[in-house]
């Protein structure tokens, strides 16, 4: 037998820089050959150094024995940590049988600076008069585009550098940085790290997250020279709609590099009035309105020591700023993909509009020779007129164009800096000579969510939406679950995300992405308990409360401000993460509770203002919907008040959803179970919900399935409702009509617009119609996320992979696959903290059900195969299953 511990963890990260907690979690896997292997026991030691840990000397901590089987989530208990202290550790284990398996391999993480004290840099930025619009006809000068949809002249992102020496040979060197803004730290000519748009879409008002580097490679004895490019961002730049300067009027940018020399000596270069200011090559640089890049005006060696070219002054110094200075907890914004276009063509104009083959967001990079001047512009979009020019009419005032000038003479690349775009076709505008395949290549940028879950089908089409659900996740995950990446909007919906986190986390590893987004929803929650429905709120509420004319404000949004508990949940269910449900209990507390002042006997008044977002051909009641998601938040509540042991609470909550579902079912359903509204979501969510008595259930599903039926196996469900639809239908029996709405391709459905040629989710189910071609341009995303709910419904039922609350995580699994519809063969993973669970299953000829299962190491499940109600229990290994079709009841294609 061997074991092994792999993938040792701190915080979900690997090796992480920057931490504040003195209590970090810690994460390990473990590998074995043995069927059933199961850890019984963990020892923990944590030293100051590699050296101390490797010879025993565990001078942090020692854990000794731990009788535990868990292998996620542990949270250190060692001496406390000083700013920037590494802690080294390792891990072994004890299987059931006591055996006792080797050491990890070293793993380690390192603080930030863990006090505000301890930050001595200054805010430095542009002064007033750098960034004023009467100094912008430079730009225009030197040959920058500026379209007609601006609406102003955007000002131009700040270069600041400091060169200063270094007196020694150099043990380490650490870099910490964020801006009121975004940023790009350089230093010595080198670009510092891989990640952009830091640091991240944050409240500035309550607080900004600093990144931390070790940047001891980049430095050496002598003249050295830091440096930053700093933008708008969503600080100073247009954020959505929302219009600009929704936080400030412009830019800021903090850095502390502290250096520690070979003989104990040490060292800080800060931000304070020492350093230079300048303009460069960027002429702007806005998320919504693209941008403009000169090259004939780049400050050559700007970054590096000994620099003479541009004109540079003292920057300005904001006083100071009042909001938390927090660690990372996002992950980093990256290129994740390369994609290279797979057609070309010129048109009337003399343009060339290129096709990626994949609605994506990011950018092009572009690669072109020609005479200095030249101006090449790059334009993005999603979809082609009947025409073939680029349909832009669902931008809104957004400007999805980059303007590129040559400084001539050599080949010359371009990529943005401070900008992104949703697209799939490119126009190329302006090229010098004639272009090819390999003149641009486009970019895939999002956060850093690395793939945990993978399906494939025997239908192309359904295999088809799986990618189109994963490729929205791309689209929108960036800092925040945007509701959409091309249009003057991109903000943090919540009822959009909370909808879509459990697809989004069967997908991909989205811990820290939506463990930031709760800290989102925290930060922006009001005084009376009330959730906002984006987040960060940017303004939101102001906004909201100026549209009062326009009758859409209301205190909440059922659905929406409802994620402030179900994502938290959904992030216990996936990952065992307890303690986001210990921070954040009081705010859900006070949600609920803020729900509950605002009813009348228990039903929520017409608090629901956007309804079930995006139905088709069906308008849910608002005070039903709103009654409903009410009912769940208290239901989860219950849950998340025992898991924490709080029975008190739990009986409380429970007795209150217990009253919602009386109220429920007295105020909207009839004697004959059919409920106000009588519209798909209304039984779906009543069902999912569990807020119907059992006899009522039976005829609440009745009409549920007479209405898909009259519709020929139709769905109308919007953006609340289409991810319980196919759950609510398998949960109570009707795993054939899930599979009919599944493939159907009739509109509307998922497969309508795969049979259009979407290689992303649309934001609605007409976004474009053989009958009517395009929706109103006003709201027409063609990358949007929540329709694609329906990926949680593919995991956890067709193909039969489920956490179990009770154990969750995936420490124990619910193996049970419900097959149906044409569908004869699927295959799935999901790689949890624990490991990859596998599995396939398919019908044969003969119409018998053939079930392979591979279950990780420390693991166990309960598998329930089609045709019994007992199920089966496994542990960790290979299990293979045969259910014959003339045994247990089992017929082909239902159970």
């Amino acid at each position: 037998m061997t074991v092994a511990i792999k993938d040792c963890r701190t915080e979900y990260l690997v090796n992480p820089l920057g931490l504040d907690k003195q209590r970090p979690r810690l994460f390990w896997r473990v590998e074995s050959d043995q069927p059933g292997m199961l850890q019984s026991a963990y020892q923990i030691q944590a030293a100051s150094s590699e050296a101390l840990l490797a010879a025993g000397t565990a001078d942090k901590w020692d854990s000794g024995k731990v009788e535990q089987g868990h292998s996620i989530q542990i949270p250190y208990a060692g001496v406390s940590l000083r700013s920037e202290e590494t802690c080294f550790w390792r891990v072994r284990i004890w299987d059931q049988d006591g055996v006792q398996s080797r050491w990890s391999e070293t793993a380690r993480w390192t603080m930030g600076l863990l006090e505000r004290a301890s930050y001595k840099g200054k805010w430095i930025g542009p002064k007033p008069d750098f960034i004023e619009g009467e100094e912008q006809p430079e730009a225009e000068e030197s040959g920058a585009i500026v379209t007609e949809k601006a609406e102003r002249v955007q000002r131009r992102p700040t270069y600041l550098r400091k060169e200063f020496a270094l007196d020694g040979k150099i043990k380490r060197a650490y870099a910490h940085a964020t801006a009121l803004g975004v940023y790009e730290l350089h230093m010595n000519g080198e670009r510092v790290g891989q990640q952009y748009f830091a640091p991240g879409f944050t409240d500035y008002h309550v607080r900004v997250q600093v990144q931390m580097y070790d940047v001891t490679a980049l430095l050496g004895e002598g003249a050295n020279v830091v440096g930053a490019i700093i933008g708008d961002g969503w600080y100073a730049g247009t954020v959505g709609f929302l219009g600009d300067k929704v936080y400030g009027e412009r830019p800021f940018f903090l850095l502390q590099l502290n250096v520690e020399y070979e003989d104990g000596r040490r060292a800080s270069i800060i931000t304070d009035s020492s350093w230079s200011a300048g303009s460069g090559a960027l002429l702007y640089s806005d998320f919504i309105k693209g941008e403009a890049y000169d090259a004939t005006l780049e400050p050559e060696g700007w970054s590096q020591a000994g620099c003479t070219t541009g004109a540079w002054t003292e920057p300005d110094v904001r006083p100071g700023y009042n909001g938390l200075l927090c660690a990372t907890l996002e992950p980093p914004i990256v290129v994740t993909k390369t994609i290279r276009p797979i057609s070309i063509t010129q048109t009337a104009n003399g343009t060339y509009i290129y096709d990626m083959g994949q609605n994506m967001v990011g950018w092009t990079s572009l690669t072109v020779s020609g005479a200095r001047g030249t101006t090449v512009t790059l334009s993005h979009a999603e979809m082609l007129n009947p025409d073939g020019t680029l349909y832009l009419d669902n931008l809104r005032v957004a400007v999805q164009q980059n303007h590129f000038t040559l400084k001539g003479g050599d080949v010359e690349t371009y990529e943005p800096h401070f900008t992104f775009h949703g697209f799939r076709y490119v126009e190329l505008i302006g090229f010098p000579g004639e272009p090819d395949l390999d003149t641009i290549i486009g970019k895939v940028v999002h956060s850093e969510t690395p793939e945990r879950g993978w399906l494939e089908t025997s239908s192309t089409m359904v295999n088809q939406l799986y990618s189109n659900i994963t490729w929205g996740q791309r689209g929108n995950f960036l800092s925040v679950p945007t509701d959409c990446p091309q249009r003057d909007e991109r903000l943090g919906w919540t009822g959009d995300a909370q909808i879509f986190a459990r697809t989004a986390a069967y997908n991909m590893d989205v811990s820290t992405f939506f463990s930031k987004f709760v800290q989102d929803m925290m930060d922006c929650q009001q005084p009376s308990g009330a959730f906002t429905d984006v987040a960060p709120d940017a303004g939101w509420i102001r906004y909201k409360n100026w549209s009062t004319r326009l009758n859409w404000y209301a205190p909440d949004n059922a659905g929406w401000g409802d994620a402030g508990v179900i994502i938290p949940w959904t992030l216990y269910v996936m990952y065992g993460d307890v303690q986001i449900l210990e921070t954040r209990y009081d705010a859900m507390v006070r949600w609920v509770e803020y729900l509950l002042a605002a009813t009348d006997n228990l039903i929520r008044p017409d608090y629901a203002n956007y309804g079930d977002w995006l139905s088709i051909d069906a308008d849910t009641p608002n005070e039903v919907l709103a009654t409903a998601y009410f009912a769940y938040s208290t239901k989860l509540l219950a849950q998340i008040a025992a898991v924490l042991g709080k029975q008190a609470d739990a009986q409380r909550y429970s007795e209150l959803f217990a009253g919602i579902s009386a109220a429920f079912t007295s105020k909207f359903v009839s004697p004959e179970g059919r409920i106000h509204g009588e519209t798909q979501t209304v039984y779906v969510l009543a069902l999912q919900f569990g807020l119907l008595p059992e006899d009522f259930q039976l005829l609440a599903l009745k009409h549920l399935v007479a209405d898909i039926e009259a519709r020929g196996n139709r769905l109308t469900t919007g953006f609340l409702g289409v991810g319980y639809l196919l759950p609510a239908l398998a949960d109570h029996g009707r795993s054939d009509i899930a599979y009919k709405l599944l493939e159907q391709e009739a509109f509307p459905s998922w497969l309508y617009s795969i049979k259009q040629g979407a290689t992303t989710i649309w934001e609605r189910w007409d976004g474009w119609t053989e009958e009517n071609g395009f929706q109103t341009p006003s709201m027409n995303s063609f990358n949007h996320y929540s329709l694609g709910s329906v990926g949680e419904w593919m995991f956890r039922y067709m193909a039969g992979i489920e956490a179990d609350s009770t154990d969750p995580a995936f420490r124990h699994h619910i193996i049970k696959p419900q097959p149906g519809g044409t569908i004869r063969h699927v295959k799935a993973h999901y790689c949890s903290l624990y490991g990859r669970v596998s599995v396939e299953w398919r019908l044969d000829d003969q119409g018998s059900f053939l079930l392979s299962l591979d279950l990780p190491a420390n693991t166990t499940a309960d598998v329930y195969l089609p045709g019994s109600v007992a199920p089966v229990r496994r542990g960790s290994g290979e299990h293979n299953f045969v259910v014959n079709s003339q045994s247990n009841g089992f017929k082909d294609g239902s159970i």
